[in-house]
Order: structure tokens, then C-alpha cells, then sequence
């Protein structure tokens, strides 16, 4: 008699409402379930942006409720430095005029994006805070008329989405697009271990 193994799948719950968070880790595992968060107060603490971002997304641990037995939970949160003062964080816009004032601001320059992740796993939560360095060159009046009218800059940190209308003019100078996208890379090694170990 032939014995079949079956391979168990980790499963994995995203507790946030971004599609391109959901995105990257559907593309690398099987099992994951979405379930945003309401309510978490995300009012930025005094300090540098890396403080900011790792308190925030600590605040979204705290009001995960984690039930579930075997069930591995993702909280994040992401905020661009202005390129000026490392304690004044660019959150998501409140509007197309809000967002058009964060494009102006970082347009020609070199700012970076500051991701925290916490992954909930075998009762304890794990938190990495990771930074990257993007480039703005000066945008035209036609093609920041593009960026804004694409509606790319709705939900997301400074008022864009690096692999959606920016793609084209951002460049990456330092560090890895998935923390400018919305997650730590060591948060997404770990996961890759655990779910190798399943």
C-alpha cells in the first residue's frame, strides 16, 4: 500500500485593508485571508518616523484578536519622512488636493519610506521596522495631472503606490520595494521560514 504525505499549509491572516499587502502575499503563499482593522487609532507619537510607524503598527497588534490556533497573523503599517525633518511623517492623503501637496513636496528629491510589520506566530508577536530610499524627479504639470487624476494615490503613504501610476518616474535608490509597497522583508523571510517548516 502506498502512503501519501500531505503537506500542510500555513494559514495566514492579513489584519489590514491594503490590496497591495494582500497582493504580495497571495504571490508567494497559498492560504491567506484578509480581515482589515477599524478603529486602531493611527495618530503619529512624537519622534522620528521609524518610532512613529513601529507604534502605530504595534497599536494594530494590540487590537488584532488572535483566536485561531495555527493561524499566523500580519499587521503593517507605512509612512513616508519628509525629506526635511525625519519627525514629520507623510501618512495617506485625506484628498486629491492633500495628495497633490505631497507630490509637490517630494518632487525632485530623495525621501524614504519607513515600513514596520508584525507577524503574530506560535504565541508571540515579532516586529521589524525597515526603511528604503525612493527619487521624485520633477514632475510636469501634464504628468502630475496623470498621477493625481489616476487615482493611484488613494489609501496609500505619500500620496503613491510605487508599482502602480509611479512606477514609471519613482526610482528605487536604496533598500527593497516590498518595504516601499507595505512590508518588511524580514517580516516576509520569516513567513517563507515558517511555512518551509510546515
Amino acid at each position: 500500500m502506498t502512503r501519501v504525505s500531505f503537506r500542510r499549509l500555513m494559514r495566514l491572516c492579513l489584519a489590514s485593508n491594503s490590496q497591495r499587502r494582500m497582493v504580495m502575499l497571495s504571490d508567494r503563499f497559498e492560504t491567506v485571508v484578509q480581515e482589515g482593522l477599524d478603529g486602531v487609532d493611527e495618530t503619529p507619537p512624537i519622534g522620528t518616523v521609524d518610532h512613529q510607524v513601529l507604534t502605530i503598527c504595534r497599536r494594530k497588534a494590540d487590537a488584532v484578536h488572535v483566536g485561531q490556533d495555527g493561524v499566523v497573523v500580519v499587521v503593517a503599517d507605512t509612512m513616508i519622512a519628509d525629506p526635511d525633518d525625519m519627525s514629520v511623517s507623510l501618512g495617506k492623503p485625506l484628498d486629491m488636493a492633500h495628495a497633490a501637496s505631497m507630490l509637490v513636496r517630494l518632487q525632485g528629491r530623495r525621501h524614504q519610506v519607513w515600513t514596520a510589520t508584525g507577524v503574530h506566530a506560535m504565541g508571540t508577536w515579532t516586529f521589524w521596522c525597515e526603511a528604503a530610499t525612493v527619487s521624485f524627479p520633477e514632475f510636469p504639470t501634464d504628468v502630475l495631472d496623470e498621477l493625481l487624476q489616476s487615482g493611484s494615490w488613494k489609501g496609500k503613504a505619500g500620496g503613491y503606490d510605487l508599482h502602480g501610476a509611479m512606477g514609471e518616474h519613482a526610482r528605487l535608490v536604496d533598500g527593497e520595494a516590498c518595504v516601499v509597497l507595505g512590508l518588511a522583508r524580514g517580516a516576509l523571510e520569516s513567513l517563507e521560514v515558517l511555512n518551509a517548516a510546515l
